[in-house]
């Protein structure tokens, strides 16, 4: 009989969790609620509408959505080290290079071109397909710990660049946050990013007995937790998107990117635009940022103790409400508790949308699956900024988008409890 394999006192993979931490911390530069900030000053210095604006954001995410398929099963093969160093290395430049831009036109191009790519490289997919490939039974924790790294920035990033525009201006806020990517993801990601713990000689969450030999996750209903011989199933695109689990997920989450992406982008307007100053709308959307940050390890508990449909179906609930109560008043205090709201709902946006794709898909495959539903969810978000800038040019207001938005969430929290575990079809022969 072989004696039993001593499990390390660090299991290599918290490190992988470490310098995710660091990659989302930076990636939060990149995000609508960076953006939102600069929002007025640029649309007035580049002589653009905020709805012409906000196609800015939607191009960004239609890059990364036809990019996705491509840099997914670049994942399953390579791993994130290179990737993620390169990426960071892109969109930092591009960052430094935004400050040195006189037209909309260009500010478009560097952000498409140098930003958005090196994003998609360094970013939320790279980092949590990774981790979901070091950790089954406590992944929910592991994804949210990596996550708070955005959430610390998104606490951060609005007084921050907020300040550093009063002092310096927007060109100089631009060059600094491009200096910070590069520190902050190239070297750590070059010497810690590993692209699973079999190639380290490790088992998944640093057990000690082998796969084959070690006891199935905790169950959670219906496939909350898939059991080892699902999590190394190997799928083709082509059987992916046969599944109705695919197509329910893509929908349920695309409504949870239009807000990401799109409402996000315009908070910080809407809440100047109702008539107040602009360090309450900083504060508000560092409330956001706070409550998700607060939130985030808690949903991924959460997502590991509770079926992950049902944990869904309450993040969406929970979203809705904050939402409606928000645009429900002009009044400072519900305002300001809708959004705290609408930021713990946020903070599960993140971790549950990778774990319900690892839950019921498995590690296997999971960059090209993660891949293949970015290119639909993105597809929503795309359609976010838009669709909240435009509706204000038309209107004057952003009353009519919220409304509706908030009952699309209600929408999408009952649709999350149609989601069921896909079956691969068997193999003809």
């Amino acid at each position: 009989m072989l004696p039993a394999l001593r499990r390390p006192r660090f299991f290599y993979g918290w490190s992988i969790v470490a310098v995710g931490f660091l990659s989302h911390l930076a990636c939060a530069f990149n995000m609508s609620s960076t953006l939102s900030v600069f929002l007025k000053p640029l649309t007035e210095d580049l002589a653009v509408s905020r709805g012409l604006f906000s196609l800015l954001r939607s191009g960004e995410i239609l890059i990364s959505a036809a990019l996705a398929p491509c840099v997914g099963p670049l994942v399953d093969r390579l791993g994130g080290r290179w990737l993620m160093a390169g990426g960071a290395l892109a969109a930092g430049v591009g960052f430094v290079l935004l400050s040195q831009v006189d037209a909309f036109w260009q500010f478009l191009l560097l952000r498409w071109l140098l930003v958005t790519v090196g994003g998609v490289f360094m970013c939320q997919m790279v980092v949590s397909v990774t981790i979901s490939r070091w950790f089954v039974r406590k992944r929910g924790r592991a994804i949210a710990i990596a996550s708070l790294g955005q959430g610390v920035s998104k606490v951060c990033i609005p007084v921050v660049t907020a300040t550093l525009f009063a002092w310096l201006g927007w060109r100089w806020t631009w060059t600094i946050l491009g200096l910070v990517t590069l520190v902050l993801v190239v070297v750590p990601a070059l010497l810690f990013m590993r692209r699973s713990p079999e190639e380290m000689g490790l088992q998944p969450d640093g057990a000690g007995e082998s796969l084959e030999t070690a006891p199935a996750p905790i169950s959670q209903g219906d496939a909350a937790a898939p059991p080892t011989s699902a999590d190394k199933t190997i799928w083709t695109w082509q059987e992916v998107l046969r599944t109705q689990t695919y197509w329910i997920i893509c929908f349920i989450y695309g409504m949870a990117n239009v807000g990401i992406a799109g409402l996000n982008l315009h908070i910080f307007a809407y809440v100047t635009d109702i008539g107040y100053e602009t360090i309450v709308a900083a504060t508000v959307m560092s409330l956001i940022a706070l409550t998700q940050l607060g939130s985030t390890l808690i949903w991924g508990m959460v997502g590991e103790k509770i079926e992950i449909r049902r944990s869904s179906m309450l993040m969406f609930l929970i979203q809705a409400t904050g939402l409606g109560l928000a645009v429900a008043s002009r009044q400072l205090t519900p305002i300001y508790v809708g959004f705290l709201l609408y930021g713990i709902g946020l903070g599960g946006s993140w971790v549950l949308q990778e774990l319900i794709w690892a839950t019921y898909f498995g590690r296997a495959s999971l960059g090209m699956v993660r891949g293949l539903g970015i290119l639909v969810t993105y597809a929503f978000g795309a359609a976010g900024a838009p669709f909240f800038g435009f509706i204000h040019d038309a209107t004057g207001s952003y009353l009519s988008s919220f409304v509706m938005f908030t009952l699309a969430l209600v929408a999408s929290a009952f649709l999350s409890l149609a989601v069921r575990a896909p079956r691969k079809p068997p193999v003809a022969g």
